[in-house]
């Protein structure tokens, strides 16, 4: 269905001249297998061999393209020493130097008496003026060759720049001509070219200048993935609300009960966020709702309180957690508050006995269970709800799409509500959800005191484990959060496993261990020892990030603080501050600190708002690395940078939704033109939306 315009660009990188198999392997792994990923590979830098001197003029420390005469080899008697062609021209001598170079290959390349143009960067030796290892070596003829300014490209280990530029050059030249997309206006209020010559010229930048962002190239290319993506999401969203929803309404009864068995009242924003909840389900149209809600805001309350609609209704609901520790969390939290309310709730798990699956799905199946939480098991192709109302993915950034809509496969016109404790800058925000309706909690339930944040250099752990024994020794308990699981040579970090030893034999029978690697039963277990008091101190990896919910903890401690990032340097203060008491965070860090960890750590000091620590760490890190993985359900990237590119983004936004306002299923001119983009940048869910309408 691909357009066949397109067909040069989605062939194998192993058609390009000089990518064999060998570096096709490297090529992919570099960029991915097709034409068009590595045409979406653009320079980072760039190399000016214009500079022509006579040798005499040549200056240590520049990249100069000189031609010469080849004087004489001197090969050395030891394989250890440098090979040496001695070359010159009426002003002075050069040195070529190669180490572990080939006789017969460098007499071949640089024949004596022979006239050559060599490029690299010269320095000088002894006084003698020396290139090691020439970029480039050509015969007079091809001088011109040479003379120009070259793209650099980021490579991966066993790459070197020339076969990359060579095979993207021949991609470029490859490259169709495609039917105009963009808005006609909107392209000469840019003053961008076309799609090709923009292409075409981010890969040939003749100055610094053309590898900024906002150069028109760079720009016009940015625009395009970021249109493909807005329009992508803008189509699902379209195709989604014009699918049959149902009316789900409650009569507030059950929702009256739990609020009167709550010790608190609702902060201001959690009632706002259930209004908004509640009014969407009422609607005829499905509901798509994202829940944003900081470290400890109260988001399992407010799904709770969603889900009790379903139940008056008569209906179900379910909510999707990505780890069983999570899963249990939400249960504890919830189970008490459905006893309350006599609401008849279920945990399903991947570790439940094979009776205790069945008698749970069999509920779920009959209608006897109102409420369910539990993880992935609960998109099983056997699990049945008798009348699924309402689906609720939390941490959904942990989900794959196709994982939330199995989810919402369960039911008939399933309302979704999907929850994040991670808050989401705004520019990302709409980079992978468009306009998606979202409910922010912005305030801490009442009572909660704000945590006390420090920063330590590494050299002070001594004075914090004396710390950390006189906390515990007036009861409280203690996290602390080391970033690998055991001993690397390649890294040297502080690692759970040694710090676990050393903190046991400081406070023997004290100490607890959790990490990835452990069994469900054992990282439980241990859990609960920690949540009951049994043990003061856990020693963790990042596992406990998110969900793990022990009020009587009040100290943080994190080693290597520097290397985390913020999003996830907030979430892990968030562990404490959740009872009555007064909490502190310590970060330990290594000396010396790089800039960008400075503000990192200054910032965390400064601020509780997980809002503005999401902005900043977008400022900081740059929305690549925020991401993270393809697998987060946010969007990859390659030629827009979000940090650079807000503006843009959002002018994408507006022209995806006018598209869709006005040609929803792509079929004026334009509009084929635009699933030749959507196509380019591989946005399938999009097409396959449009061939199903």
């Amino acid at each position: 269905m691909r357009p066949q315009s397109l067909t040069p660009l989605f062939a194998q990188v192993t058609s390009l001249p000089g990518i064999g198999p060998r570096l096709g392997k490297l090529v992919e792994k570099l960029a991915g297998p097709l034409v068009v990923d590595l045409l979406w590979h653009l320079p980072f830098a760039l190399i000016d061999r214009r500079n022509a001197p006579e040798i005499a003029g040549a200056r240590a420390g520049e990249v100069a393209t000189l031609t010469v005469t080849v004087d004489e080899h001197l090969v050395p008697r030891n394989p250890r020493q440098p090979y040496r062609v001695w070359c010159s021209d009426e002003t002075g001598r050069l040195c070529l130097t190669f180490f572990n170079g080939r006789e017969d290959y460098l007499k071949k390349l640089l024949p004596p008496g022979a006239i050559r143009v060599v490029s690299g960067r010269v320095d000088l030796y002894q006084g003698e003026v020396q290139i090691t290892h020439p970029d480039h070596v050509v015969p007079l003829d091809q001088r011109e060759s040479i003379l120009r300014v070259e793209p650099v490209y980021g490579l991966t280990s066993g790459l070197t720049q020339r076969p990359v530029q060579k095979a993207i050059a021949a991609g470029v030249e490859r490259a169709p001509t495609l039917p105009e997309w963009q808005d006609a206006a909107y392209l000469a209020r840019n003053r961008w070219a076309d799609w090709k010559s923009s292409l075409a010229s981010a890969h040939a930048p003749a100055e610094e200048q053309d590898l900024a962002p906002l150069h028109p190239a760079r720009a016009r290319l940015a625009f395009d993935e970021l249109l493909a993506s807005q329009l992508a999401i803008a189509l699902v969203r379209h195709h989604n609300r014009t699918l049959s929803g149902r009316a789900t309404k409650g009569d507030r009864r059950l929702h009256k009960v739990t609020l009167e068995a709550l010790p608190f009242k609702l902060t201001g924003s959690q009632k706002s966020a259930v209004e908004e909840i509640a009014t969407d389900m009422a609607k005829p149209e499905r509901m798509i709702r994202l829940l944003q809600g900081d470290v400890g805001s109260g988001k399992t309350l407010v799904a709770f309180l969603a889900m009790l609609i379903a139940v008056e209704a008569g209906a179900q609901a379910a909510l999707m957690a990505p780890t069983e520790l999570l899963a249990r969390q939400h249960y504890a939290t919830i189970a008490p508050l459905a006893e309350a309310t006599g609401v008849r709730l279920a945990l399903l798990t991947g570790r439940d006995s094979q009776k205790q699956k069945k008698e749970t799905m069999r509920g779920m199946a009959d209608g006897s269970i109102d409420l369910v939480i539990g993880t992935h098991a609960l998109v099983q192709e056997e699990v049945e709800f008798a009348d699924l109302a309402l689906a609720v993915v939390d941490e959904q950034h942990r989900f794959g799409v196709h994982q939330r809509m199995a989810l919402s496969s369960k039911g008939q016109a399933v309302d979704l509500l999907v929850m994040t404790a991670t808050p989401i800058p705004r520019t990302l925000m709409l980079a992978a959800y468009g306009d998606l309706d979202v409910s922010k909690l912005t305030e801490k339930p009442a009572g909660r005191l704000p945590i006390d944040t420090r920063t330590l250099p590494l050299e002070r752990i001594g004075e914090v484990v004396e710390g950390v024994g006189r906390m515990i020794g007036t009861g409280a308990r203690v996290y602390w959060v080391c970033p690998l699981i055991e001993e690397s040579e390649e890294v040297d970090l502080a690692n759970v496993e040694e710090r676990f030893g050393l903190l046991s034999a400081r406070f023997p029978g004290k100490v607890g261990l959790l990490h990835g690697r452990l069994k469900g039963a054992e990282r439980e277990a241990t859990m609960a020892a920690f949540a009951d008091g049994r043990l003061s101190i856990l020693v963790a990896t990042t596992v406990i990030e998110v969900g793990v919910d022990v009020p009587a903890a009040t100290v943080m401690v994190i080693e290597h603080a520097e290397r985390f990032g913020l999003a996830q340097l907030h979430q892990l203060r968030g562990r404490v501050g959740r009872g009555a008491g007064k909490s502190s965070c310590l970060l330990l860090y290594a000396q010396p600190l790089g800039e960008t960890a400075k503000a990192r750590l200054a910032i965390m000091r400064e601020t509780e708002d997980g809002f503005r620590i999401a902005e900043e760490d977008l400022r900081l890190r740059g929305a690549g690395e925020l991401l993270g993985t393809r697998q987060s359900g946010l969007p990859d990237l390659r030629l827009a940078d979000l940090a650079a590119h807000g503006e843009l983004l959002q002018a994408a936004r507006d022209d995806a939704r006018l598209v869709i306002d006005r040609d929803p299923d792509l079929k004026s001119e334009r509009g084929a033109a635009l699933r030749t983009l959507l196509y380019l940048f591989r946005r399938d869910d999009a097409v396959r939306t449009l061939r199903a309408g």
